[in-house]
């Protein structure tokens, strides 16, 4: 019997030959990744009597859930952040206005095919789309990690969704992602590492790639993967040839690029799943999660005309730049409706740059779009974007569980970008579709 890409990735990671589902192994992860909640793991290491962490070379901190600080509270815990990290000499930190940790983390090429990812922040299986497992811990096992430099992990059983055709005009990846969650159910995945696969998903940017298994949190997923290509070992070695001599990096791109796709692990033809889905791409519509669960999907023709006071495109799951340029295109030439926000929140200081070189926030300002400062803006309900009470807010996040957003009585769509700048446009939810063949 073969091996599922969890049963290869985690044998790596624990040092063995090999491992099967269910079988717990000691693992030692690539990267650890934490936020703004570093001061509150720092202060859990140190109730247990420890003031050096062992994988300082190892830990990756990035501040953006609230930044910048939007009160007193949230500045102490950035200063708190920043004094731990000179401390414990933590050479992979990025400061306020960088980005959000996940998009940071890829654009960095700290993140490589075959490696493990644990990180304080469950949408750390976001890093499936390079073909590693990434997986969400908790605080108390990120203060662990510090201490250790490995934790137990209980190797999961392994689900297989295969996409087949290709996706309609207008149809996205996120689309895509809330179908599956849709029919199958927001705890459909449960601890299941949840392998892609299929034509459809091969044909997909890099961009949209990375929208699916940073949604495979809201599946209940411990781990998602896409198999890595061509185009992800390519995009990895330009990042990392970056930080070479100019004088090497043309010449050590082939190299890098080899060694990358080396690290590839790649599932059995034979391996055994728990569960093997099949869905045509073909079949899946212009896709909207109602309040107050992410299963709670429509086609968007049964929720068309609902009122829209906040439009909001960003976060770790579409706050890239293929994103701002879809919204871009269809408030061309057209400005917000009266009475709704469109607020943009890059998902890093690269996307945002370079949407201001391409023209897309110059487009979108003279829209009438408000733009904030890279990181997770309103997502979580910290700052930047909280609703009023009776408030309808389309976003382009991932979670609309009531008071996701910071506040009860607001009601949170989930949509594509492009569905949200329609949406911002009509003053209600709208096909894009219509508004550009208009």
């Amino acid at each position: 019997m073969g091996h599922t890409f969890a049963e290869k990735a985690l044998a790596r990671a624990a040092g063995l030959p090999g491992a099967a589902a269910g079988q717990v192994v000691d693992a030692r992860p690539d990267i650890v990744l934490s936020h703004d909640n570093t001061a509150a793991i720092a202060r859990i290491f140190r109730s247990i009597g420890l003031e050096r962490v062992v994988i300082p070379d190892r830990m990756a901190i990035t501040l953006d859930h609230a930044v910048p600080a939007p009160n007193a509270r949230h500045a102490q815990n950035h200063a708190e952040v920043r004094a731990f990290v000179r401390e414990q000499g933590v050479r992979n930190f990025f400061e306020v206005g960088r980005g959000i940790c996940h998009q940071v983390l890829s654009e960095e090429a700290l993140v490589l095919p075959g490696q493990l990812i644990l990180g304080a922040d469950s949408h750390t299986t976001h890093f499936g789309w390079l073909g590693a497992f990434g997986a969400g811990v908790g605080r108390t096992e990120v203060a662990a990690l510090w201490a250790t430099g490995e934790l137990w992990l209980r190797v999961p059983e392994s689900m297989k969704i295969v996409v087949v055709g290709e996706l309609g005009t207008g149809v996205t990846a996120k689309d895509l992602c809330l179908h599956v969650i849709g029919q199958l159910g927001a705890d459909g995945g449960l601890y299941q590492s949840v392998e892609f696969a299929g034509p459809a998903i091969e044909r997909l940017s890099l961009e949209s790639r990375m929208v699916i298994p940073n949604m495979m949190a809201e599946f209940g997923a411990k781990n998602a993967y896409l198999p890595p290509d061509g185009a992800v070992f390519q995009y990895l070695s330009e990042r990392r040839a970056r930080k070479l001599p100019v004088s090497n990096s043309k010449s050590q791109i082939s190299d890098h690029t080899s060694a990358i796709s080396n690290l590839a692990l790649y599932p059995d033809p034979d391996a055994a799943y728990a569960a093997v889905h099949t869905f045509d791409a073909s079949t899946i519509e212009l896709t909207v999660s109602c309040p107050h669960a992410v299963d709670a999907t429509q086609p968007l023709s049964a929720v068309r005309g609902t009122r829209v006071h906040q439009a909001f495109i960003g976060t770790c799951t579409n706050g890239r730049l293929e994103d701002i340029a879809a919204a871009a295109e269809i408030v061309k030439g057209r400005k917000v409706a009266p009475g709704t926000r469109l607020l943009i929140v890059p998902a890093s200081s690269e996307v945002y740059a370079e949407a201001i070189r391409c023209g897309y926030a110059q487009t979108l300002l003279e829209a009438g779009a408000v733009f904030g400062t890279p990181g997770c803006g309103p997502c979580m309900g910290n700052h930047m974007g909280v609703p009023a009470p009776g408030e309808v807010c389309l976003s382009s996040a991932n979670r609309n569980f009531k008071g996701r957003m910071g506040q009860p009585e607001a009601e949170i769509y989930l949509a594509s970008p492009a569905v949200v700048a329609a949406s911002a446009v009509r003053g209600a939810i709208a096909d894009p579709r219509e508004i550009v063949g208009a």
